[in-house]
């Protein structure tokens, strides 16, 4: 006898669980792509996409891909083979971006902080300081890394560029952040962001998004690695729609990213979006801290403040990673992630390592649901774990909802 009978979750950080009312917008015949509707909304989700990144002064190019195919169009629009940028690895998803990086023949120096914690601006700005003949381009980071689940502080990231006085484009991969985590591309002076359908914009898999700004646009003009499908120039001040997408658009996809957009920021609204996002992770946390205190569980960045909002790391003694993981997928329909790039795959402690999403269309019964699965995986299998899990999950949720509940309170001046 199994409970994973009915509705199943896939608490995986991507693809992130799809809101039906985005399935319906989908599911409908073909649209006319010469002229019509289909033109005029999708004008009118420019605005609206430049509002989730916060660049109501920059730009933003739409491509028919996932997020490596955005890694690959931010750096064909600004570098050229030989350039030499810095790329601050946090995680399996930094080296990733290094790699493609260097398939295109450009220099990548990584500086590497390991996978238990973010970025340091201090060696950054002592990094910057001595390239003296400003030889780096570039300085390219993971805004959340989706194996680590490590957070990087962009605006500080940024002041240390600004205190080294170097002109290197700032380029953040926003992936497994875009939708989750508060993001303001004018604001903390990002030059080129990334990110994909699949993950906080609740789409499935095949858009891929870059936000950027006038300067990296400028710097666009001399990069070599530019090729007729990547230019993002066409698709910005398209003169007929297929500009757009350097061809036949993702028809069905727009019609899902326009009903995304209204449940974002007409509906809900960014500020909120991103405030859900950190009650939520806020559960998680104090969840995996009573787990941890009767047992091994840990949460894999020790520092709140450098944790994603989006997915949250966690590892036990190997293979009860493993074995928790499969028991919740297996008996009570609820997938977890895998430990990506923790740990080799051959490696026993590959099993200790998993993941929990909290990402995109996701309410409070959904986090606690999954919760409390994981508590009856860990006694089902006899894993030792502290008490009190969920009541600590609870009483996250509820000391957010506490000021809320206040104001409603309130009487009327």
């Amino acid at each position: 006898m199994s409970l994973r009978h009915g509705r199943s979750y896939h608490a995986i950080p991507g693809p992130s669980v799809v809101p039906d009312r985005v399935l319906r917008a989908m599911h409908r015949e073909a649209p006319n792509i010469y002229e019509g509707a289909l033109l005029e909304m999708t004008d009118a989700m420019i605005p609206d996409l430049k509002r989730v990144a916060g660049a109501e002064g920059g730009h933003v190019a739409i491509y028919i891909g996932n997020g490596h195919a955005g890694w690959e169009a931010a750096n064909a629009n600004v570098l050229s083979r030989g350039d030499k940028v810095l790329l601050l690895a946090t995680g399996r998803f930094g080296h990733g971006w290094a790699a493609s990086l260097a398939g295109m023949g450009v220099d990548v120096e990584i500086m590497d902080f390991g996978r238990h914690s973010p970025a340091d601006p201090a060696r950054l700005s002592e990094r910057l300081a001595r390239d003296r003949g400003h030889a780096l381009r570039a300085v390219l980071c993971t805004h959340v890394d989706t194996a680590t689940t490590a957070r990087n502080d962009l605006p500080a990231l940024r002041a240390a560029i600004d205190a080294a006085g170097h002109p290197a484009l700032f380029m953040v991969d926003g992936i497994a952040a875009m939708g989750c985590e508060e993001f303001h591309l004018d604001a903390w002076g990002v030059d080129v962001a990334v990110a994909a359908s699949q993950k906080g914009l609740m789409l499935p898999p095949g858009l891929a998004f870059v936000w950027f700004s006038d300067k990296a646009r400028a710097q666009g003009g001399r990069a070599d690695l530019r090729t007729p499908y990547w230019n993002w120039e066409p698709r910005v001040a398209p003169e007929f729609f297929y500009q757009y997408f350097c061809g036949t658009a993702p028809t069905h996809h727009l019609f899902g990213l326009r009903e995304s957009l209204d449940m974002l920021v007409h509906e809900e609204g960014m500020a909120s979006v991103w405030a859900r996002h950190a009650t939520l992770a806020r559960a998680v946390w104090a969840a995996a801290e009573a787990w941890g205190r009767g047992g091994a569980m840990a949460l894999n960045i020790a520092d709140p403040s450098a944790r994603a909002h989006a997915v949250t790391a966690l590892r036990l003694t190997a293979p009860d990673g493993t074995r928790l993981r499969r028991w919740c997928d297996d008996e009570a329909g609820v997938t977890l992630g895998i430990g990506l790039g923790m740990a080799e795959p051959n490696d026993e402690a590959w099993h200790g390592f998993f993941r929990l999403a909290h990402m995109g269309h996701v309410n409070a019964h959904m986090t606690l649901g999954a919760l409390a699965v994981m508590d009856a995986g860990l006694k089902a299998l006899s894993i030792p774990h502290g008490d009190g899990a969920l009541e600590a999950a609870t009483r996250a949720l509820s000391a957010a909802e506490a000021p809320a509940a206040a104001r409603m309170a309130a009487p009327a001046a």
